[in-house]
């Protein structure tokens, strides 16, 4: 991928058969799927990609094991089979991982097994290992620090694992090799409308501020938490869809908890779930749904949710977790659907997708998460095609392999606390058009994620690459450095 060679598309070719807007897990999996298709596909992010949600999640693909209690087992069978699709297109990113449900009771283990067996079995042929009952050493021996009073035993079951960012920056990639066009720091300023039909959109490049305009059969608003703002852009009377729910972590380092498999408690003190997992040489324990009024582009835990988490972890595990242990917090939003005004809790909305045709043809698809990526932009390209009245193609994702650009470390690392070669920042710098040092530091590796003060202690030298290899000039480089240091980025105070 080269942004200036991708610009100079953009200036040449005037009209597109489908313009994305939004460049997460939910518009790049719709711009891999349009662009496989044949369609002209260009996809437009306003910062970068996979900035907001998309890089903010759990670390899992899974089927949600939840919402078996809910009764919904059609999402739970779609979310297995995409789950077991991304193993075969991307398995250098996407891994098996084995989860523990601890068990105080008897009767705990049996209770859990039954429909952990029956996750498995809808699972089919894409399943990976079936469901065990545990005792108390075998659980112990998995997860060394659970805490062995009134521990009875548990259950492991599987689910997957993967790198969101990298994922998505993988996405990317795909998305070019495959004719389509995906460009990060466009910002979508207005729609254009022919005979009161969208037809295009205004935008604006944030590097250098031009204003150009972008020609396209249909207009898919792919922005996630963000979606009711495009759709006010189309109707300013449109009605909010979105309701956000804020899920918080923190990440420990490996040696202090040590794990084999991850953790996973069903329902904490609030009645909230409890994770920790092995992720990188470190663990990430968190928890999901709470309820936020404002959608924030940059949202950081709240104090109480770092409370929370620690308070309820040291509830099941052998351990005290101390300021000094926290190498780093991060929090996302989750786009949930409501179609219903009124409160409730965001632990009861489905992540089902949802697609809205506007009446002036404004393609909007909403909810979901990570793991239906796929399904998803299967759906709308489909809804799509007939829109737009495009040629009706058939959808190839099933069976497509995911590209990687970023090589393996060959050389030492950067920092002993990270394990990114200058190699692969040198790459990743050539080829995933990061523009800012927060795009290198969070997305291109993790190191911000996987460790704030290792990522603040290299970021000179990082800004020193970009300024050699000509994204950040020189006369740039201090300004950039402080635009990254005054990130919000602390570790609330337990």
């Amino acid at each position: 991928m080269n942004r200036e060679n991708g610009l100079e598309r953009l200036a040449s070719e005037k009209d597109w058969d489908i313009l994305i807007i939004g460049g997460g897990a939910t518009g790049l999996g719709a711009a891999l799927d349009a662009a496989s298709r044949g369609h002209r596909t260009v996809l437009l992010e306003r910062g970068d990609f996979a900035q907001g949600t998309s890089s903010r999640s759990t670390k899992l693909v899974h089927g949600g094991v939840r919402y078996l209690k809910q009764g919904n087992l059609s999402l739970v069978k779609g979310a297995l089979r995409e789950r077991g699709l991304l193993f075969q297109n991307a398995p250098h990113l996407v891994k098996p991982l084995s989860f523990i449900i601890p068990s105080q009771h008897w009767w705990e283990g049996p209770y859990f097994a039954t429909g952990l067996k029956f996750y498995d079995w809808l699972a089919g042929d894409l399943g990976i290992e079936s469901t065990k009952l545990l005792d108390k050493e075998d659980a112990l021996k998995a997860i060394p620090k659970l805490r062995s009073k009134n521990l009875n035993g548990g259950v492991r079951y599987w689910d997957g694992q993967f790198d969101d960012a990298r994922l998505a920056i993988d996405f990317a990639t795909t998305i070019w090799q495959q004719g389509g066009l995906a460009l990060n720091y466009i910002r979508v300023e207005e729609l254009t409308k022919n005979n009161g039909k969208v037809s295009g959109a205004t935008c604006v490049d944030a590097r250098d501020g031009k204003s150009f305009e972008i020609k396209a059969k249909c207009v898919i608003n792919a922005t996630g938490v963000f979606s009711d703002s495009i759709r006010k852009l189309d109707d300013q009377a449109a009605g909010s869809i979105i309701k956000a729910s804020q899920g918080a972590h923190i990440v420990l380092d490996r040696e202090k908890l040590p794990m084999n498999s991850a953790l996973i408690v069903p329902k904490t003190t609030d009645g909230r779930v409890l994770f920790a997992i092995p992720w990188h040489n470190r663990v990430i324990v968190g928890t999901t749904d709470t309820p936020v009024n404002t959608i924030e582009t940059d949202p950081q835990p709240f104090p109480e949710e770092i409370g929370f988490i620690v308070e309820n972890a040291q509830n099941y595990l052998d351990i005290t977790i101390k300021q000094e242990d926290i190498k780093s917090v991060y929090a996302g939003l989750r786009p949930l659907v409501s179609l219903k005004s009124g409160k409730g809790s965001t632990a009861q909305l489905s992540r089902d997708h949802y697609i809205e045709i506007s009446d002036s043809g404004l393609v909007s698809i909403a909810g979901g998460k990570w793991t239906t990526y796929r399904k998803m932009g299967e759906d709308v390209v489909n809804r799509a095609e007939v829109s737009a009245n495009l040629e009706a193609r058939t959808c190839v994702t099933k069976n497509l392999q995911i590209a990687t650009s970023q090589p393996s470390a060959q050389n030492e690392f950067v920092h002993p606390n990270l394990p990114y070669s200058i190699e692969q920042i040198e790459a990743s710098i050539e080829t995933e058009m990061p523009l800012t040092l927060e795009d290198v530091l969070s997305r291109r590796t993790r190191s911000l994620v996987l460790d704030t003060a290792a990522a603040q202690t290299i970021a000179p030298s990082v800004a020193g690459l970009m300024v050699k290899k000509g994204v950040i000039a020189e006369s740039d480089k201090e300004a950039a450095l402080k635009e990254f240091e005054t990130r919000p980025s602390g570790i609330p105070k337990l």
